[in-house]
């Protein structure tokens, strides 16, 4: 096991994330070079960093931003769908990602609301299962690889929906096994080690099948169209924001 992989695996994310920002911008210059690109910050590489809890990814993290695949792909998203850099918004955003947190905050457009169950970063703190928000506060509601760890999903969509403004949008990004049509979870796996195996994660409790997830979406109550970022981008900008196995973005809305 390399040694990206055990300090993602046994280091607390906030702490590990604030070390990594640190010690990348000194060395973030050795990865100049014009082979891949960071979409959030606009600067490229000639390489970026592996990545991963159990299998590291290479060229998953990019030194500047410590982006993922997954935040390059819904910064990308947001930028060619959506007018979120640009229409006054009021956004509740869960679990709030480091690499988009100051530049969201600095947005003009937005009234930015942060939430977490713990985080440091966030402005609220509560459980997500029970909002502590009126109805229809919000005209864009996010949250990414939040849904993996909660005990009750459902419920928390239909919190989620509740939120929502009439009109709203969101982008509720999972882990996805695409092999698999259907969510694999199990109340009765405990063990970390098994639910690693099974769920990917430790602190995860289910693994969401391609059929499955937006059928749980929509069951929320939500419309969902999975957008194929490889047919946005092209595959020569895919490959460039480095974006592996995260093409598919779920842009759900409230009628």
């Amino acid at each position: 096991m390399g040694l990206v992989s055990i300090l993602t695996r046994w280091v607390p994310r906030t702490v590990l994330q604030r070390g990594a920002h640190l010690a990348l911008q000194s060395v973030a210059w050795s990865y100049a070079g014009d082979v891949l690109e960071d979409p959030i910050v606009g600067k490229s590489y000639r390489k970026m960093l592996p990545y991963g809890r159990v299998r590291s990814r290479p060229n998953a993290l990019a030194p500047h931003s410590l982006s993922l695949e997954r935040h390059r792909a819904v910064w990308a998203f947001l930028q060619r769908k959506t007018s979120f850099f640009e229409a006054p918004l009021r956004m509740l955003h869960l679990a709030p990602e480091y690499c988009y947190l100051t530049r969201f905050k600095n947005q003009a457009n937005l009234d930015y609301v942060t939430a977490d169950l713990n985080s440091p970063w966030a402005d609220h703190h509560f459980d997500c299962h029970d909002i502590p928000f009126e109805d229809e506060s919000f005209d864009v509601v996010m949250a990414n690889h939040l849904l993996e760890h909660v005990e009750d999903d459902r419920k928390v969509l239909r919190e989620f929906h509740r939120v929502m403004k009439r009109g709203g949008w969101g982008v509720l990004q999972v882990p996805i096994n695409y092999n698999e049509e259907n969510t694999a979870e199990d109340p009765n796996v405990t063990d970390p080690m098994e639910r690693e195996r099974l769920y990917w994660q430790q602190d995860h409790v289910r693994l969401y099948g391609h059929k499955d997830y937006p059928a749980r979406l929509r069951e929320a109550g939500f419309d969902v169209e999975e957008v194929d970022m490889m047919e946005m981008l092209g595959e020569v900008r895919y490959k460039r924001y480095s974006l592996g196995k995260e093409r598919w973005v779920y842009w759900v809305s409230k009628p």
